[in-house]
């Protein structure tokens, strides 16, 4: 089979992360997924971004068996794996430990929805997963931080938020491809900063964006009437 094309796109984002400042050294991966063949492309884990090679991104089916490539993927592979069984819309995954997503992920906080740029994008409060208890976390950690992600998720839709916040560690962004998911962590980081920021301006008071705000917002960018771009 064919990877060349999965892989650049996979590797162009990966570097879209550096390009945007959400990652430093090693840290960070975006994935993407072939429905099709059932297979999964990702970040290889321990390299530094100005080592890697799209030919480096190795390629897994859905158990996590590698197919293609002589590099160990990213150590997070089953938070993904399990996000895409769970989550057939999405086509791209990114993870990041950006410096705002990141303070929020560990004062283990949702980040609600205060202005109109946070309602553009993620449709609802930005959920937090809590810490997994220690016999999940001395199991199969990342697997079952990937199902505790999907099982937060069963009443909200994924591609309506694209984004979620897991405690002490950092977010995980998604899309319907691999640059929607990194498009979703930079725009993510700017709303974890504008939040915290907001707090801190409101003095303790309440200033939730109203509800039917929040849903105009949304729904002109991406509802079944949107308007907001120009007509195609």
């Amino acid at each position: 089979m064919d990877f060349k094309a999965l892989k650049e796109e996979v590797y162009n984002a990966n570097l879209e992360l550096v390009k945007r400042g959400l990652v430093i050294y090693t840290w960070g991966n975006v994935s993407a997924i072939d429905r099709e063949k059932q297979i999964v492309v990702i970040k290889p884990r321990g390299i530094d971004y100005d080592r890697l090679t799209a030919d480096d991104m190795p390629v897994v089916d859905m158990e996590g068996n590698t197919v293609d490539g002589t590099l160990l993927p990213s150590v997070d592979l089953d938070i993904h794996l399990e996000i895409y069984k769970a989550f057939e819309d999405v086509g791209g995954i990114a993870h990041t430990h950006s410096t705002w997503a990141t303070a929020w992920c560990q004062a283990q906080r949702d980040i609600p929805v205060m202005g109109t740029t946070h309602a553009d994008h993620f449709y609802g409060v930005i959920p937090c997963v809590r810490h997994l208890a220690e016999d999940k976390v001395k199991g199969e950690y990342e697997k079952n931080l990937g199902k505790a992600i999907c099982e937060r998720f069963k009443k909200i839709r994924p591609l309506e938020m694209g984004a979620v916040l897991t405690a002490g560690h950092g977010p995980f962004t998604w899309g319907k491809n691999a640059d929607s998911a990194v498009e979703n962590s930079v725009i993510l980081e700017e709303v974890a900063k504008m939040a915290k920021l907001t707090q801190d301006i409101a003095y303790g008071n309440d200033v939730a964006l109203p509800r039917y705000i929040t849903d105009k917002h949304y729904t002109r960018k991406h509802g079944k009437n949107a308007y907001f771009y120009q007509e195609k």
